[in-house]
Formats: C-alpha cells, sequence, structure tokens
C-alpha cells in the first residue's frame, strides 16, 4: 500500500465513520474507483482506532463522567443510581449484539458481504428505513429518558451494521430515531456506543495483521490512523452541529444515489462485485513447518 493511498483511505475512513452513509461501502469503493487492491477487512477495522481515538478526545469530559459512575455505582452498590452510570451500563449492553455476530459470522462478513451488490442493497435499503423513521419519529426524548429497552433496542440497532454499507453510524442513528430521541442526542449515543465495538475490533485485527506474513507497512497503517483521527475529529463537530438545525434527509438522498450508482456501473461491468476481495479477507499467518521439520531443526 502506497501513502497516497493510506491518505486517501484515512481521509474516507474519517469523514465517513461518524456519517450515516457507511464508512465501510467508501473504503471499499474508494479502492475499486482508484484501481487500488481492497485493502480488506482487517486494515478498515484497524485504522478505525484513529476514529475511535477521535470520538475519545471528542468526548472525554462524558466518558470520564460515564466511567466515575459506573465504578462509584458498583463501590456504592447501586450500580443504576445515576443517569451516567445507567448510560455506562447501556453502552455496555448495548455492544454485546455486535461483538456475539462479529465473533460468530466473521467469515462471512470479511468475504461475501464484502460484494458490492450486498453494499449497494444495505445502502438503499438502510436510506429507505432512515427515511421512513425521519418522518415518523417525535424527536422529543433525550439521553436521559433512555431505558434499558431503549439500550438493547439501539445495541441491536448496531448489529445490523456489520453488513457493509449499513453504517454503525446509520444504524444506532436510525434506531435512537425510532424511539423518539432527539436528532443530537441519537446521535450522541450512536456516538459514545461506538466506542467498545470498534476499539476492541481494531486490538483483534490487529493482533491478526502483526502475526500475517502479508501486510501493509506500519508507516501505511500509521498515517491512515493518524488522518483518520483527524478528518474524524472535524466529522463530529459538523454532524452534531448540522442535526440541530436539519434532518437526516441529505444522507438518505446521497445513500440512495450512491446505491443507484453503485448497481449501475456493476451491472455495465465498470466495477467486478467481489474483484480483490478473495484473497483479503484475512491475512494469513505464517504457516508452521510440519512436526518433521521442527525436529530437525
Amino acid at each position: 500500500m502506497s501513502l497516497l493511498e493510506a491518505i486517501v483511505l484515512g481521509l474516507v475512513q474519517g469523514l465517513t465513520e461518524f456519517l450515516p452513509i457507511s464508512s465501510t461501502a467508501h473504503l471499499r469503493i474508494t479502492p475499486e474507483l482508484f484501481g487500488w487492491p481492497d485493502p480488506g477487512a482487517a486494515y478498515s477495522a484497524i485504522i478505525q482506532l484513529g476514529t475511535v481515538a477521535a470520538v475519545l478526545i471528542y468526548f472525554r469530559k462524558d466518558i470520564v463522567s460515564l466511567v466515575k459512575a459506573f465504578v462509584v455505582g458498583l463501590v456504592k452498590r447501586d450500580p443504576f443510581g445515576t443517569l451516567e452510570a445507567r448510560l455506562a451500563w447501556f453502552v455496555g449492553v448495548g455492544t454485546l449484539p455486535i461483538g456475539i455476530c462479529g465473533l460468530a459470522f466473521k467469515k462471512l462478513i470479511e468475504t461475501q458481504f464484502r460484494s458490492l451488490y450486498v453494499i449497494a442493497g444495505s445502502l438503499i435499503v438502510l436510506a429507505i428505513v432512515l427515511f421512513v423513521v425521519e418522518k415518523r419519529a417525535s424527536h422529543q426524548r433525550t439521553v436521559a429518558d433512555m431505558t434499558w429497552r431503549d439500550g438493547i433496542i439501539i445495541g441491536l440497532w448496531q448489529a445490523l451494521a456489520l453488513v457493509p454499507g449499513s453504517s454503525r453510524s446509520g444504524t444506532t442513528l436510525t434506531g435512537g430515531l425510532s424511539l423518539g430521541l432527539k436528532r443530537e442526542d441519537a446521535a450522541r449515543y450512536s456516538f459514545l456506543l461506538s466506542i467498545p465495538a470498534t476499539t476492541l475490533a481494531g486490538i483483534f485485527e490487529l493482533k491478526h495483521l502483526l502475526e500475517a506474513t502479508e501486510r501493509p507497512s506500519t508507516l501505511a497503517l500509521v498515517v491512515g490512523t493518524l488522518v483518520a483521527f483527524l478528518s474524524g475529529m472535524a466529522a463530529i463537530a459538523w454532524l452534531l452541529s448540522f442535526l440541530k438545525r436539519r434532518t437526516t434527509l441529505v444522507f438518505v438522498v446521497y445513500r440512495i444515489a450512491l446505491g443507484l450508482l453503485l448497481l449501475g456501473l456493476l451491472q455495465a461491468n465498470i466495477l467486478k462485485p467481489m474483484s480483490g476481495v478473495e484473497n483479503l479477507a484475512t491475512p494469513e499467518a505464517p504457516a508452521k513447518p510440519p512436526v518433521e521439520k521442527q525436529i530437525t531443526d
């Protein structure tokens, strides 16, 4: 992977991770348009650590407050006594569905699900769902009104993000809006909910990459992650400001347009649905020599 590829992919990751337009879809499509090989699910997960760092820094006060309330609640044997403590538990419980499904369907997610047909379909389907939810939602509740039921439901919505093209922020934002949350509150909770899942996914894939024989250079990983961090900070600030004043309709239109464009390019054979994916799902660790070879060595 060249330095230019790392910069472009890092920029794409940072700008699209927090917008409901699917960072995975853009990371899958961008290399196709430039004639680059698909960087793979592992690379995508690792540069997500840059956007995780962006969330940690941007919401550092909120995070410290949640962690402190969680610990104090356990010490005082009143784990759900405050709003902050409850939100911490909601984030933890809401992470379980995507963690369980991610491990159960890992191979499928890294291979067949990365088909451009799947991505195009996901872009369009979730756009329609988001449009319906946006029109019917009350937009009256805040995170202070959230219940255990809300935390679990939004967590289930997040699990749908394992299908490339659906968008983690898109599914959780849609889930929050469907429960009547205000747009900005739904987005804020979506950001906080993203931290455990994306952090664990990045660390898990980093371990596999370090054990692999073929992988992007360390420089490419560092540059991509740094660019993702900087652009991610800008994307968070912009989205929160945008949702205070506007609806999510612009994202609905964008998703449908991108999905239809993608289908058109596939039908015209300009893009191949699985090009570059077959050998890039999970980098293989170096094979161990036969027992006889180990003994003679």
